[in-house]
């Protein structure tokens, strides 16, 4: 009963384990696309509007001045951010904070808030720099490990909710009200366009309340703070209902989900708005001026709305009371809107705002777009390799030449595939594998017969010390899943010194993989395949024929992957993995002369390289 119900916590924690690390960030623009999206907004206000929400802004800094820029919108982009504008606002909404309350108090006491600006310009410069997709997949990596290094709730907060994406459109004669009304119902999952109504009405209704008040200066600068913040938040999520990964609809496994995501980002979707308009639009780190253009109009509209509530010409009021605080609704921990989201006139207010938002697609079934798939989630795989190495030595006490040898190998492997957890460059791959290997004979001094061994590899990635996370996870999947969970994506993106990080470049992809990949291969030279050793002291031929087992360990380097396709379930690969380990005996029985005393063997260290075919299936 004992084993049995210790076999049941193991099963357990592994699956709790694997539920974890499947949980990925779910993110639209980047941090500096959001913010030039914003800025762009800003730009497009006319001088007497741009002047109102500059005053609105010079209110709000009151008490912070130190901390809130001096103008709306600060163009320097330093490396060295030295206070955070209006316009980052939109970007540090929902990307590095939960609520419009959490983002307020980030923005004005987080130490580490500056530090984010800080990468998000040197991403900028990169991005625009870019001139292929390998320079932007870098950009990107460096930027998200830079961020998550600096943010300590960056990956935890992207994996909570799909509070980014769209919801799926249920039928395809549905109008923009009566989709709204179902975005923002009790029903409907964490959605982009409901999160952005109900954070813009809670800001109209704050402002409205400011317009009708007579309120002291501190208090005048409290609620327009406030009602700065709830709009801000919100419009992090209308920018994002115009990013194309973000439109394809938030249904299907978690790995379809991140796949058809990163695939419309990249590759462009044809989409239509609820007004009419057609249109090609792309997502994440691939922000072109016309996309900016499509969101930085709709973020114009609602900015207008806002300044024209704090004027006294719009009035909404959602139910709750104008507060000095700005609204805690949150995203990352909250699955579904309370029934009270929103009255319909409310949302007819801003219908001219949803109309200017893409269609969504439809969910499930006839007509829906086409889907693709992230390499995440268990596998089963076939592996061949080809070995060309060299010994630095025989078994033998006198054989101190090199020689060289080559082998065969084939395997079945399972494992979790967690390639795509925080970007595209991000390698978490862990599996085990078994199969067979047949080396030819040894060429020069120290000869070695042909021999074969059966052979098992395991791969898992690390945080600091390779084996760290399978010492770590049966431990903290009860204390603390969430560090288990930021270990485990740290781990999947290069460590916490991230030297294994993967470079992608136009001929391939190279990583350091050592400490990540050890293979073991055992060898049995019976006694109709023997060893001979050579031992000068044993007459009459002066060597020993033994039998011999032996177990080589070998540790890859670098790998190198010169090409990777992947369809919905299936993936295939050719990598090339520079290697070093050692062969040791084990057990030795003397053939031949009889009598003979078994001689002393040495373990001999190897080196070499093994290129290998890999082919997954993914079964979830």
């Amino acid at each position: 009963m004992n084993r049995m119900f210790e076999a049941r916590i193991r099963n357990r924690l592994a699956v709790g384990c694997l539920i974890m690390l499947l949980l990925v960030p779910s993110f639209a623009w980047v941090f500096p696309e959001h913010r030039d999206i914003a800025t762009l907004a800003i730009q497009k206000l006319n001088s007497g509007q741009q002047q109102r929400l500059q005053e609105l802004w010079s209110a709000a800094r009151s008490g912070h001045e130190g901390r809130l820029c001096e103008n709306v919108t600060d163009t320097a982009d330093s490396p060295k951010p030295t206070c955070v504008d209006y316009a980052a606002w939109t970007a540090i909404g929902g990307d590095h904070s939960c609520s419009a309350r959490d983002m307020l108090n980030t923005v004005l006491n987080a130490p580490w808030i500056l530090g984010v600006e800080g990468v998000s310009n040197r991403l900028k410069k990169q991005l625009a720099a870019a001139r292929r997709q390998d320079q932007r997949i870098n950009a990107v990596r460096g930027s998200d490990l830079a961020l998550q290094r600096t943010d300590p709730e960056y990956v935890t907060r992207a994996s909570s909710n799909n509070a980014h994406f769209l919801l799926a459109k249920p039928d395809v004669a549905m109008d923009s009200l009566a989709y709204a009304r179902l975005a923002l119902g009790s029903h409907a999952e964490l959605n982009a366009l409901a999160t952005y109504l109900w954070y813009h009405l809670r800001a109209l209704t704050t402002a409205t309340e400011a317009a009708r008040s007579d309120l002291n200066a501190e208090s005048h600068s409290q609620i327009v703070r406030s009602a700065l913040a709830d709009e801000a938040f919100g419009l992090h999520f209308l920018e994002d209902s115009f990013a194309a990964g973000h439109v394809a609809g938030n249904w299907g496994s978690t790995a379809v989900r991140l796949g058809t995501h990163n695939y419309y980002n990249q590759h462009g979707v044809s989409l239509v708005s609820w007004s009419g308009h057609a249109f090609v639009a792309v997502g994440d780190a691939y922000l072109r001026p016309e996309d900016a253009e499509r969101a930085a109009t709709a973020v114009h509209d609602s900015l207008v709305q806002l300044l024209d509530a704090f004027g006294g010409k719009m009035a909404v009021n959602v139910g709750a009371a104008a507060s000095t605080e700005p609204d805690a609704f949150d995203v990352c921990h909250t699955a579904r809107f309370s029934a009270a989201s929103g009255a319909t006139d409310d949302i007819r207010a801003v219908a001219p705002i949803v109309e200017q938002t893409p269609v969504p697609a439809l969910g499930a079934g006839l007509g829906e777009l086409p889907r693709f798939r992230a390499e995440l989630g268990p596998f089963v795989g076939l592996s061949t390799g080809v070995r060309f190495g060299v010994l630095t030595r025989g078994f033998g006490p006198t054989q101190t030449d090199v020689s060289t040898t080559g082998s065969l190998d084939a395997a079945v492997r399972v494992g979790i595939g967690l390639e795509g957890v925080l970007n595209e460059s991000s390698d978490g791959l862990a599996f085990a594998e078994f199969g067979v290997r047949e080396d030819k004979h040894a060429s020069g001094v120290a000869t070695l017969p042909s021999r074969g061994a059966t052979t098992a590899r395991v791969r898992v990635p690390f945080w600091l010390v390779p084996g760290d996370l399978l010492v770590a996870a049966p431990i903290l999947a009860f204390t603390s899943p969430r560090s288990l969970q930021k270990m485990a994506v740290g781990a999947a993106n290069g460590g916490l010194i991230p030297w294994q990080a993967g470079l992608a470049t136009r001929i391939g992809r190279f990583q350091f993989v050592l400490g990540r990949e050890v293979g073991l291969s055992f060898y049995n030279n019976d006694s109709q395949h023997p060893v001979v050793i050579p031992t000068p002291n044993v007459p009459p031929i002066n060597v020993t024929i033994v039998t011999l087992k032996s177990f080589q360990v070998e540790f890859p380097i670098l790998e190198y992957r010169i090409f990777r396709t992947f369809s919905l379930n299936q993936s295939s690969g050719l990598i090339v993995q520079p290697y070093v380990g050692f062969d040791t005996p084990t057990k030795t029985s003397v053939v031949s002369p009889e009598g003979a005393p078994s001689p002393r063997l040495h373990t001999i260290v190897t080196a070499g390289v093994r290129v290998v075919f890999d082919w997954r299936r993914y079964v979830k």
